[in-house]
């Protein structure tokens, strides 16, 4: 008991939240706020915009930086770890330390368990130091959660016990620690493992393998060169722009087609574009330049390049435009001081290749495929090839990859004599390392959007100090590693201070030049120039307007087409046949002079009419989209019906099916209906169907504040609150039951369609189980799934004779498939759906709900 009680306050000063992610779904954040409240722990649920509310919680769990309150976080110093932390203290039985955790991959040796065997006594005291200022733990002992071992030899105690117990630990060369403080990045230790390090056994000189960087996916380029795929984009529902206001700048290279298609694609994620820079949420734009660029980097809009856009709908995940950088919009003339620098590159290939061609570029730089003697720079990932060997002796300037990233991002020209942007290890490609340097805010905000306080309201007084703060922070995070020589990205207060004292040690003699070689073009990393932008052809111009020419004539065609139905009885109102008919009796009774002007007069009547009456057909555009379930008011009255949903539409409302995106969804009470439960799903605003009675009745549009539902009776039936639910739909982002496998019954009351929409809204694998046809779960053993405990599968089934015969044959093949078979009742789908929250009572068991219930 004295256990279970210790246990259980292990947690009584924490406040956490949870930020989802495709890493850390719904239902594993289900699961891990069951153990912090058993441990005493509190958990903060997300408003109803889904945004939590930082600053009242100790500790924000992720997997990921990649959240658009990080930002907030830093500037209240409140920690953001991974699950780590919390396996970690649950583990241990003590609040473990938050920095060892950290997801911000600045942090490179997080997740680093270290521990040194034969080191000199002050190289270790130097390892260990700057490890742990950069997000690792020292361990004196070797343990299991060892992850590292710094030697010089397998001799040591430690490495021999490594050995023997076939331990997961990598045994690595200090050189491996000094290369990554060198370079303030952390790179791979495969060159650096005892027993037989390649450094110290191959020759520098040899080839290295180019390899990838997972950080330039989709930020080679802030134009992107390939069309956006709409199948590829949505094959998944868009939740992202959820709630947001979206505003493409006038000067994005996007011709007509592409923009309807982003447009179609924000506003099928339930998002809206706008042309408003004062209201908009986010701002897409391909140079920092103009008042509307300015407007809105000063008022803390999430402001971006086209290849942003493009990376939230490709991976429907937020990430900052600041992370990546040509996530960022351009600088219009460049970044001073590069516009006459010639710049080639070696030694790199296909992304990293083509993302530093579009960044010298995009710095004023001119980037050339093959050296000459009039180039200025020579940007390498390894210290060996023939242009190396040129450049050396045409005494061109040799740097890596960090240079102009971090010039870039700093908005000026950095200087070469930091010993960082000159340092190769040598069996290293530096490509690995390559697009992990973040823009710096205040940077930008000093050199592209200075001021603008004055004109600010306090939402954006709110952010521009909460960027402050958090820049603050980070740079005093970046000062713990100083004393180890490690380079981090820091601001430019720390770059120039450093500057004096790193220029005196590293001044090298100057010699003469030998005879300079012939560089033969083309015969180095000649690749393919990069093509960007997506402009129109003239066929797909002529294609776009006769469309638009058709959409604009399609209400006088069909109007046209009704009058011709009318008038078959040869006695219809006036139009179709009566009117051609009369027209051409008149031109056979009149006179030659009066019948030459009859066409243009019957032209002039033919011109204006159809204008008359596109004004009389003009409806306000629809600003207000409410999908309408439960509502009494038209039941068995289909005309009353017709007219008023004239009425609403009139008024700019639009009432909308479940399976359209709304921006509010209208019923009189909670109900469990697939309507409401699809809609919620997708963390819909709920309003009082009230609304629209109010609407009708007044012929205004009252204010929509007034007409939240409230509806106690039901949230007490339930046990959930409406605003908690709607809140826990937009963190879920309909993936709460994302990889869940839910079966059912063909024989189901209600049918299986209304089941299989209700599952699939929430992301669920659904199928209709009639226990034929073989096993529909691959039969796997506990060693084949890794050891991990069985994961539940659900069959939504009733108490009939027929349904009863398939429990035995589903829990068999639930089992041989390493999995729990749960056989409930369709209540608990619907009340998992109504709360939004994954949850198992043993009530909702098939067994024992009819029981209970006798039914």
């Amino acid at each position: 008991m004295a256990e279970t009680r210790e246990k259980a306050g292990l947690l009584d000063s924490c406040v956490i939240a949870f930020v989802p992610s495709r890493s850390l779904s719904g239902t594993m954040i289900d699961q891990f706020s069951q153990i912090v409240l058993s441990h005493g722990g509190e958990i903060i649920e997300p408003d109803r915009r889904g945004r939590i509310a930082i600053e009242q919680a100790t500790h924000v769990v992720s997997s990921t930086i990649d959240f658009d309150q990080y930002v907030e976080a830093q500037a209240m110093m409140v920690p953001v770890v991974t699950t780590t932390w919390l396996k970690n203290t649950i583990s241990r039985n003590k609040v473990a330390q938050v920095r060892p955790f950290s997801p911000d991959p600045r942090m490179i040796f997080s997740n680093v368990v270290l521990t040194c065997a034969d080191i000199p006594a002050m190289d270790k005291e130097t390892i260990i130091g700057a490890t742990m200022a950069l997000g690792g733990m020292e361990s004196k002992d070797l343990t299991k959660q060892t992850t590292h071992i710094c030697a010089l030899s397998m001799d040591h105690p430690k490495c021999i016990e490594a050995q023997k117990k076939h331990s997961k630990c990598k045994i690595v060369l200090p050189h491996w620690f000094d290369d990554c403080f060198k370079l303030g990045k952390r790179i791979d230790e495969g060159p650096y493992l005892l027993p037989d390090p390649e450094i110290l056994r191959t020759r520098p000189e040899e080839a290295v393998k180019i390899t990838s960087s997972q950080h330039l996916d989709g930020a080679t380029s802030a134009i992107p060169s390939t069309a956006l795929s709409v199948e590829g984009a949505s094959r998944g529902k868009l939740t992202i722009f959820a709630q947001k206001k979206v505003m493409l700048s006038w000067d994005l290279p996007i011709n007509a087609r592409l923009k309807k298609i982003l447009t179609d694609l924000i506003q099928g994620g339930d998002g809206v574009v706008i042309d408003d820079v004062e209201v908009c949420d986010m701002f897409v734009c391909q140079y920092r330049d103009g008042s509307q660029y300015i407007r809105a980097s000063q008022t803390g809009k999430d402001v971006g390049s086209l290849a942003w856009l493009y990376h939230l709908i490709v991976h429907n995940e937020w990430t900052s435009p600041f992370r990546r950088l040509l996530h960022y919009p351009l600088p219009k003339n460049g970044i001073p001081g590069f516009k006459d620098m010639k710049i080639t590159l070696s030694n790199y290939g296909g992304d990293a290749r083509i993302y530093l061609e579009n960044l010298i570029t995009a710095s004023g730089a001119t980037f050339t495929k093959t050296m000459k003697a009039d180039n200025t720079h020579l940007i390498t990932a390894r210290m060996h090839s023939e242009k190396v060997d040129a450049a050396k002796d045409w005494n061109i300037e040799i740097v890596n990859n960090l240079w102009i990233e971090e010039s870039y991002a700093d908005c000026q020209v950095l200087s070469l004599s930091n010993p960082k942007y000159s340092h190769f290890p040598p069996r290293t490609n530096l490509g690995e390392v390559i697009g992990q340097t973040f823009l710096d805010e205040r940077r930008l905000h000093d050199m592209y959007y200075p001021g603008g306080e004055e004109t600010l309201d306090g939402v954006a007084k709110r952010k521009r100090k909460i960027n402050d703060a958090a820049q603050e922070n980070v740079y005093s995070v970046g000062q713990a590693a100083k004393n180890f020589d490690v380079m981090k990205d820091s601001s430019p207060q720390v770059t120039n201070s450093a500057k004096g004292t790193r220029a005196a040690a590293a001044k090298q003699d100057l010699t003469t030049p030998a005879k300079g070689r012939h560089v033969r073009s083309g015969k180095e990393n000649d690749t393919p120039s990069v093509v960007s932008g997506a402009a129109s052809t003239s066929s797909r111009s002529a294609k776009a307007k006769a469309l638009s020419k058709i959409q604009g004539l399609a209400p006088d065609i069909a109007l046209y087409e009704k009058e011709k139905k009318r008038a078959k009885d040869g006695q219809g109102p006036w139009g179709g046949k009566r009117a051609a008919d009369q027209i051409d009796k008149d031109q056979t009774n009149k006179s030659s002079s009066p019948a030459r002007k009859q066409p243009d007069e019957e032209e002039d009547v033919q011109q204006s009419l159809p204008r008359k009456k596109r004004l009389k057909l003009s409806l306000p555009k629809i600003n207000v989209r409410i999908c309408l379930t439960g509502f009494e008011r038209w039941v068995k009255q289909p005309a009353k019906e017709e007219s008023e949903r004239k009425k609403l539409r009139a008024m700019g409302i639009h009432l909308v099916q479940e399976n359209v995106p709304c921006d509010y969804l209208a019923a009189p009470q909670m109900v469990r209906t697939v309507k409401f439960l699809r809609c919620l799903a997708r963390g819909v605003e709920v309003i009082d169907s009230s609304f629209i009675t109010a609407c009708l009745e007044s012929s205004e549009r009252p204010d929509i504040e007034d007409h939240r539902l409230v509806d106690p009776e039901n949230e007490a039936k339930h046990g959930i609150n409406i605003e908690t639910a709607v809140a826990r739909a937009r963190v879920n982002g309909g993936s709460l039951l994302a990889g869940v496998a839910v079966y059912c019954t063909a024989e189901i009351k209600n049918g299986v369609e209304s089941y299989r929409a209700i599952a699939e809204a929430n992301g669920a694998i659904f199928k209709v189980y009639r226990a034929r046809g073989g096993a529909t779960i691959r039969p796997t053993t506990v060693e084949e799934d890794g050891g991990a405990a069985p994961e539940p599968v659900y069959l939504l089934s009733q108490k009939s004779p027929s349904e009863k015969l398939l429990w035995p044959r589903f829990e068999e093949m639930a089992r041989k498939g390493n999995m729990e078979p749960r056989i409930v009742v369709t209540d608990w789908l619907l009340d998992v759906a109504m709360k939004q929250e994954l949850i198992f009572d043993p009530k909702h068991l098939v067994t024992r709900y009819f029981d209970e219930n006798k039914f």
